[in-house]
């Protein structure tokens, strides 16, 4: 027992030293952003994680260790050090310095992501919202409450709200920057037209990422130039300093996009979800039993049916592209069904091809 205590104890040890060694790394990587900023270099550089995680592998190799585990810690370190950056960059290059922000939904989860990052920016931001915050932020039930006197004015209400604040925005003539963070654009596409034809600085925007997210790396915001003053050229201003991809769309073809993209990949997980959901009692065990496929569609599904319901339901209802989507997934589904059923083997590869096929081009 004590040879198994005192093995215990180096292990400890160890695990500590390697807590030491992530803080040093960390306190690296700020010197590095530091630099990066001071020569106006961008925050990621792919050649140098690619260098980074070959010479991991490398030295993983040569001491017998799973590549796979080291790839994967080195890989969660270069996140972590990316996120360091990122922040001091947001920070240090904020556009908010003396300027003042209104969300409008603020007390929400992707409001209140707005409300840090706006803040981190610099700005003074007050929050319009039904529900008290505990952002310490001002605030207000209701926007009309509020000032006209923001720089910006971010609408990150439901929706089926988001209409009618915009529509009372347009009729206020309401001064300063707007722009809406909605997931589909159709049903406010008028009143924003509307509102940039009588001289107002309006935009619309779609995070593509949900509320948790720390570091935008990887991730991809969408812009539609509405008024014709370059207004979403400066909403775009406020990510320049983070590391997502700023994507320009007309809002025409938005939703369009937006039904492969979001509906009709939500459709197939909430429905794979359902249908474990209706199995007989033996389905407690398929995790137990499961292949890789499966638990990857696990997951994807799992976090699809752990969000807003009600939020997803707007994003299928209010989109005009939505139908398309689910009778092409409807037919699909017809069609392997008459494949299994009939025993057309050629017809099931086929279908298997040609969705190969989509994916070939796309690489």
């Amino acid at each position: 027992m004590k040879d198994l205590e005192k093995l215990r104890s180096k292990l400890s040890e160890v695990d500590l030293k390697i807590i030491d060694l992530i803080h040093e790394r960390q306190v690296l990587a700020e010197e590095i952003g530091a630099y990066k900023r001071d020569k106006g270099q961008p925050t990621r550089d792919y050649i140098r994680e690619k260098q980074v995680i070959e010479l991991a592998q490398s030295h993983a190799k040569s001491l017998d260790v799973d590549t796979n585990l080291v790839v994967d810690l080195m890989q969660l370190l270069i996140k972590s050090s990316l996120k360091t950056q990122e922040f001091a960059r947001v920070k240090e290059e904020g556009q908010g310095s003396g300027k003042r922000a209104l969300v409008i939904g603020g007390s929400g989860r992707m409001g209140g992501w707005f409300v840090e990052f706006l803040m981190l920016q610099g700005f003074t931001v007050d929050i319009a919202d039904p529900i008290e915050s505990e952002s310490g932020s001002r605030h207000y039930s209701t926007w009309e409450e509020a000032n006209d006197d923001y720089t910006i004015t971010v609408v990150a209400a439901p929706l089926r709200q988001s209409i009618d604040i915009l529509q009372a925005m347009l009729t206020a003539k309401r001064q300063g920057i707007i722009f809406d963070i909605g997931s589909i654009k159709s049903p406010i596409q008028r009143i924003l037209k509307d509102m940039a034809n009588i001289g107002m600085q309006v935009t619309s925007i779609h995070p593509m990422f949900g509320p948790d997210s720390d570091l935008l790396t990887g991730k991809q915001i969408i812009f539609m130039d509405i008024d014709q003053k370059n207004t979403h050229q400066e909403v775009k201003k406020l990510f320049e300093s983070t590391t997502a991809q700023l994507i320009d769309m007309s809002i025409e073809n938005h939703d369009y996009a937006i039904a492969y993209v979001l509906g009709l990949s939500h459709m197939i997980n909430i429905a794979f979800a359902k249908v474990l959901a209706s199995s007989d009692d033996n389905r407690a065990v398929l995790p137990n039993l499961s292949s890789t496929t499966f638990k990857d569609q696990l997951n994807v599904a799992k976090r699809v049916t752990n969000e807003n319901p009600h939020l997803y339901f707007e994003i299928q209802h209010l989109n005009e592209h939505s139908l398309k989507t689910i009778k092409e997934l409807n037919s699909a589904i017809s069609e392997i069904t008459q494949a299994i059923t009939q025993g057309q083997e050629e017809t099931f590869v086929a279908m298997m091809e040609e969705g190969q096929s989509y994916f070939n081009k796309n690489e």
